[in-house]
Parts: structure tokens; sequence; C-alpha cells
């Protein structure tokens, strides 16, 4: 997929998959993967390799930790559940690793599963909330750390606040699509959806992106004056 234009400059810079650091860029001391051990799963040096194709459970979790965390952090999943929800992810993959076939790229399977889990994990949060009301100070990006430059500090929170506004249907398509680079068949297929209805899911979500933007410029704006 060709890099979108409709991220604005600013923000495009910092969220593309491979750039952004997460560890500095969300705050904090980051998501750092556990040991194995650390994570309930079963490190086993000299093990043969979990899947036809080579891929041992251990070398999947420490390289792919830190995009499962950001990944479902994206999809809307709470700070304070986050490590929960990203152990929930690789206790699935402990027990599904050899069913990888090579099919798609490992992150796009990883990306699968993570989804699956967070709108469970969203579905149950919701039903806890029986007053229907939200803190707003609980879905915005952590604070940035003193080192990060203020230009991507304003970045991380822009971006996380304006997923913070968007539907579900329309925040995962927009993730998938401009955060996360992937190809538009592998979107449709992780959604159930035909890639005509996928577009289409993806053309609401970047003018929803587009609009809250240009309105909180313009909020921006007026209380410069």
């Amino acid at each position: 997929m060709a890099a979108s234009t409709h991220l604005p400059r600013l923000v495009r810079r910092w969220v593309r998959p491979e750039p952004i650091d997460v560890s500095s860029s969300l705050g904090g001391a980051g998501p750092r993967a556990p040991s194995p051990a650390a994570g309930h799963l079963t490190s086993r040096e000299g093990a043969a390799p979990d899947t036809a194709i080579g891929l041992d459970l251990d070398d999947v979790y420490r390289e792919h930790f830190a995009f499962v965390w950001r990944s479902v952090k994206r999809l809307g999943v709470r700070d304070a559940s986050l490590d929960d929800v990203v152990q929930e992810v690789f206790v699935i993959v402990h027990r599904r690793l050899a069913e990888f076939e090579g099919r798609s790229s490992i992150r796009t399977w990883l990306f699968g599963i993570a989804l699956r889990v967070a709108r469970d994990h969203k579905r149950g949060a919701a039903r806890k909330d029986t007053d229907g009301s939200v803190d707003p100070d609980t879905l915005q990006a952590p604070a940035p750390s003193p080192s990060d430059s203020m230009e991507k500090a304003e970045a991380v929170r822009l971006l996380y606040a304006i997923l913070d506004e968007m539907e579900d249907e329309r925040r995962e398509v927009f993730v998938m699509a401009e955060l996360e680079q992937m190809a538009m068949p592998d979107i449709a297929g992780m959604l159930g959806l035909n890639v005509n209805t996928a577009y289409a899911r993806l053309r609401a979500a970047r003018q929803t992106f587009e609009s809250a933007l240009a309105r909180r410029r313009a909020q921006d704006e007026w209380r410069l004056r």
C-alpha cells in the first residue's frame, strides 16, 4: 500500500509502524517484553520450532511484543488494561502458533488475534460501565517522557485523541490501513468484509479523522486569539 496522504504530515511522521519508538513516544518505560517466564509462557531453549515454517514461540514473543502492545492500544484498549490484554493475546498465540502456515505475514496473523481479543475486552468493559460515563482522562495517550520533542508529543496526543472519537468499525480499518499499512485484501478478510466495503469504510474513517483534525485545529486557533 502506498504511503497515505490522508494523515497530516506532523502525525504521519510519527505513527508509521516501524519508525515509531513505542517505549519513548507513549511515555514511561513503555511496552518492553517481559521474560517468557514472567509472561507465563514456557521457555524451551533448544526446543524444536513451533510451526511447520520454523517459527519459535519465544522469538515471536520477543520480536513482536511491542507491536501487539501498540496495536491493542491503537484499537482502544485503555492503559490500565493493556498488560492483561497483551498477555491474553500471547496465551492464544501459544495455543495456536502451530496452526500458522505462513499464508500471511506473522504480523498480520498476530494483529488478527489482537483485534479479536481487543474487541472482546472492550465489550466486557462496556458492560461494566453501567452508568455509560467515561472519564476522558483514561482515554488519552499517556504523558510523554521528558526527553520527547514537543512535536512528537503533540502528534501522539492528537492521534490518540482523534482515534478515541471514532466508532470502532472506522477505528479498526483506519488503524490497519493508515497506521499499520496493511493490504486491503488482508483488512477485508480480517473484518469479514468484501474489499469494496472495506474501502468504503476506510473512506468514511478518513473523513472522520480529517473532520476531527480540522475541528481541533480550529479550537486551538480560537484559544490562541
